[in-house]
C-alpha cells in the first residue's frame, strides 16, 4: 500500500484531493508546511481549520510550524512577479519530499495541483526536481477538475475559505483586481 504524504496548503484545497485519493484506495498523511502564508491571523487560521477537519474526517495530519515572514520576504523581494515559482513552491516542496523520504513515505503530492490559479506546469516540474533530488516518488493528479465540487462542500462543510492565495502580494493582487471591477 502506497504511504504518501499530501503537503496541504489549507482545508478547503484539500476536501477533493483527500475525497478522490481515498476512493483510490490512497490514504495520505496531510502535511502541513507553509511559511509563505501571511499574516500571522491568516496562517493560524487556515493552519486551525485544517486541524480541525483532519480530525473531523480521521485522517493522519503533521504541522510543521514555520511561520517564515522574515525568509519570505528576504527570497522574494527582489523579484515579485516570480515569487510563486521562484520561492513558494520549491521551498514547500523540498521540505515535503525531504520529510517523506525522511520518514519512510514512499511518494508525496500537493494540494496545490486542485488550484485552477496556480501555475500547474511549474508545480509539476518542481514537485518532479524534489523528488529526484530526494529519492521519493512525486504522485501527480490533475485535481483541478474537482475544483469547484471541493470548494463547495468545503462552504458546506463550514471550512474558513480564504480569499487568496496566501502572502501578503497575493492578498495585494486580489485588492487590486477587486478595485479595478
Amino acid at each position: 500500500m502506497m504511504k504518501l504524504l499530501l503537503h496541504t496548503c489549507c482545508a478547503p484545497c484539500s476536501v477533493y484531493c483527500i475525497d478522490i485519493l481515498r476512493e483510490e484506495k490512497i490514504e495520505p498523511t496531510v502535511y502541513w508546511f507553509n511559511p509563505n502564508i501571511h499574516p500571522y491571523m491568516e496562517y493560524k487560521a487556515r493552519r486551525d481549520c485544517l486541524r480541525e477537519y483532519t480530525n473531523k474526517i480521521g485522517i493522519q495530519a503533521i504541522f510543521e510550524e514555520n511561520y517564515g515572514l522574515r525568509d519570505f520576504c528576504k527570497n522574494v523581494v527582489n523579484d515579485l512577479k516570480n515569487r510563486c515559482q521562484e520561492y513558494c513552491y520549491p521551498v514547500r516542496l523540498e521540505q515535503t519530499a525531504k520529510y517523506a523520504k525522511e520518514n519512510g513515505y514512499d511518494s508525496f503530492s500537493t494540494t496545490l495541483l486542485v488550484s485552477p490559479y496556480q501555475n500547474h506546469e511549474m508545480l509539476i516540474k518542481v514537485a518532479e526536481e524534489m523528488a529526484k533530488k530526494y529519492d521519493v516518488k512525486f504522485l501527480y493528479r490533475d485535481f483541478r477538475v474537482g475544483f469547484r465540487q471541493g470548494q463547495a462542500k468545503a462552504r458546506e462543510l463550514g471550512l474558513y475559505m480564504q480569499k487568496y492565495c496566501g502572502c501578503v502580494f497575493s492578498e495585494e493582487d486580489r485588492y487590486l483586481r477587486h478595485n479595478k471591477k
